[in-house]
């Protein structure tokens, strides 16, 4: 089941849930996507229309920032917890460990992924890497393409982490939906944040919502237009939907 939530169809859903659904599809050889859905991806996803129909076409869009939580509350999935996507990585970790699924990094760059594999194998030992690769932060050619997914395929693994940020993330796994056989998950930043190169808010903020403030703080010069204008605008278009939704009722 999914909220709407602007033009963005949310998943009802929780960590345990999401990772039933992932191991459901790796068992079926299901080619799908998912997305950690914050107020960034629904408000690109509201001011590109053909952004928007990838967000709506995924297979799970989990509210990975607590705005999208509360907005699920306020328009009446009223049990609804966040599914942060760094720690849906870890949790897909985990199980992938347990059940033996092999996993692979797609995503940042070379030295972010050696350190985060050296993190994931502390963590869980017993984790298949089946591989990772960093493609060139530019525009790939078809052909670069094709020879990226063949690689993945090949590796064997059946969860691919795609670490290229939004848009693009979203772009790249939905061009590969029906061509790579695996569960693609777009977790972000948490590449860099599993690897300890980028620090995450604390807890406490994150529960607060708060945590785009701490993120403003590490990168000011590349955030500042997504916030200050992104989530006043959010706030506006959520105030009207619920507004409109409880007149109707």
């Amino acid at each position: 089941m999914k909220q709407k939530i602007i033009k963005t169809l949310v998943s009802i859903t929780s960590y345990k849930n999401a990772c039933d659904w992932i191991e459901t599809w790796v068992n079926n050889q299901t080619s799908c996507y998912i997305i950690a859905a914050n107020v960034h991806v629904v408000m690109t996803g509201f001011w590109q229309p053909s952004y928007q129909t990838i967000i709506n076409q995924a297979a799970l869009v989990t509210p990975d920032g607590m705005p999208l939580v509360w907005a699920m509350r306020w328009l009446g999935v009223k049990e609804q917890t966040r599914v942060y996507g760094p720690d849906l990585m870890l949790a897909c970790c985990d199980r992938a460990t347990y059940k033996q699924i092999p996993i692979y990094l797609y995503g940042s760059t070379q030295s972010t992924l050696e350190q985060l594999q050296h993190q994931l194998q502390q963590k869980f030992p017993n984790l298949i890497i089946a591989g990772s690769h960093a493609p060139p932060f530019r525009r790939l050619t078809e052909a670069e393409e094709t020879e990226d997914r063949q690689r993945i395929q090949a590796s064997g693994a059946k969860i691919v982490f795609v670490s290229l940020g939004c848009p693009k993330q979203e772009q790249w796994m939905a061009r590969q939906q029906g061509k790579l056989k695996a569960v693609m998950i777009g977790v972000g930043a948490a590449f860099s944040f599993h690897s300890g190169e980028v620090s995450q808010a604390p807890r406490w903020m994150m529960k607060l919502g708060l945590e785009w403030l701490y993120r403003l703080t590490q990168e000011p010069q590349r955030l500042w237009k997504r916030y200050f204008i992104n989530n006043p605008t959010f706030l506006v278009l959520l105030a009207r939907q619920v507004f409109l939704e409880k007149k109707s009722n």
